[in-house]
C-alpha cells in the first residue's frame, strides 16, 4: 500500500500557536526566498481548501481559478501575485497573533527605524535574544496582550527561527524588516545597493562634505538621491522623503553617524 503524501501541518486548527505558524510558513514556501509564490502558493491554497472543507479540491476546475482569485484579492494587499509572511499572519487564526501585534506596533518604516534605535542598545547593527525578549515584551504590553516568560521565550525563538537566515542567533536590519509590509520596507530597495567597508567609507567621507564626523538631513537626501540615479532606480520623492525620515530615526539628534548608516547600506556591519 502506497504512502499517504505528508499532510501539510497545522492548517485544520482552528487557532495556531506561534511556532505552528512558523512550521506551516517553512512547509510552503518552500525555496525559503521570503514568499509563497507560484505553484507553492496554489499548494497553499488547495491544501487550505481542503483543510477547511475537509474534501478535496480539484485545481483543473475553473471554480478553483476563480476561488483562489477571489482569496487573492482579499489577502494579497500589496498585489504582488504572492503572499508574505505578513499576508500569512492574517490568513490564519494565530494564538496571540504577535505577528499582527507588531504591525499594529510599527505599522510604518519610520516606527521601525525608531524601534531598531531603541533596542538595538549597544548599537552592533543586531538584535540579540535579550534585546528582542525586550522588543517583544513592550510590544505586547502596548497590544494589551497577557503573556508569561515561557511564551515570551517562544515568541523569541520563534522571530528567530523565522528571520535569523545565516543561524547566526541575532537578527540584523534586514531580517527583521522582513516583518513589515513589503510597501512599508524600504530597506528591499537598497538590497541590489549594499556596500563594502572600503565603498561605505569613500562614500561617507565624501557626503560628509563638512568633516565634522556625521552626516545630517541634507547630506542625506544628496547620498540617497546620488544612489538612485547610479543604481538606476527611479526616484519617486514622496518615497525618498519616507526613506530619509527612517533612517534619521536611526541618528543621534540628527546626527547619522557612520555606524548607524552602516545598518542601512553595508551588507554586514563594519567591525
Amino acid at each position: 500500500m502506497a504512502n499517504k503524501p505528508q499532510q501539510p501541518p497545522h492548517l485544520h486548527l482552528a487557532e495556531v500557536t506561534a511556532s505552528q505558524f512558523l512550521d506551516i510558513w517553512k512547509h510552503f514556501d518552500a525555496d525559503g526566498n521570503g514568499y509563497i509564490e507560484g505553484k507553492e502558493l496554489e499548494n497553499f491554497f488547495r491544501e487550505l481548501e481542503t483543510a477547511r472543507r475537509g474534501a478535496g479540491v480539484d485545481p483543473s476546475n475553473p471554480t478553483f481559478r476563480e476561488n483562489m482569485k477571489e482569496f487573492m484579492q482579499k489577502f494579497d494587499k500589496n498585489k504582488d501575485g504572492r503572499i508574505e509572511m505578513s499576508e500569512l499572519a492574517q490568513i490564519l487564526p494565530t494564538e496571540e497573533n504577535f505577528l499582527l501585534c507588531f504591525r499594529q506596533f510599527v505599522s510604518s518604516s519610520a516606527e521601525f527605524m525608531a524601534a531598531w534605535r531603541r533596542y538595538d542598545t549597544d548599537r552592533s547593527g543586531y538584535i540579540d535574544t535579550n534585546e528582542l525578549k525586550g522588543f517583544l515584551s513592550d510590544l505586547l504590553q502596548k497590544a494589551n496582550r497577557h503573556y508569561d516568560d515561557q511564551k515570551l521565550h517562544e515568541y523569541a525563538k520563534t522571530i528567530l527561527k523565522m528571520f535569523d537566515l545565516n543561524g547566526d542567533g541575532k537578527l540584523g536590519l534586514s531580517e527583521m524588516a522582513r516583518l513589515l509590509p513589503t510597501q512599508e520596507n524600504f530597506l528591499l530597495k537598497f538590497q541590489g545597493v549594499k556596500l563594502d567597508a572600503e565603498q561605505f567609507n569613500a562614500i561617507f567621507t565624501f557626503y560628509d562634505k563638512d568633516g565634522n564626523g556625521y552626516i545630517d538631513e541634507h547630506e542625506l537626501d544628496a547620498l540617497l538621491r546620488d544612489l538612485y540615479q547610479k543604481n538606476k532606480m527611479e526616484v519617486d520623492l514622496k518615497n525618498l522623503t519616507g526613506y530619509k525620515q527612517s533612517i534619521m530615526n536611526l541618528s543621534d539628534g540628527g546626527k547619522l553617524y557612520r555606524g548607524e548608516l552602516e545598518i542601512v547600506l553595508c551588507r554586514e556591519p563594519i567591525v
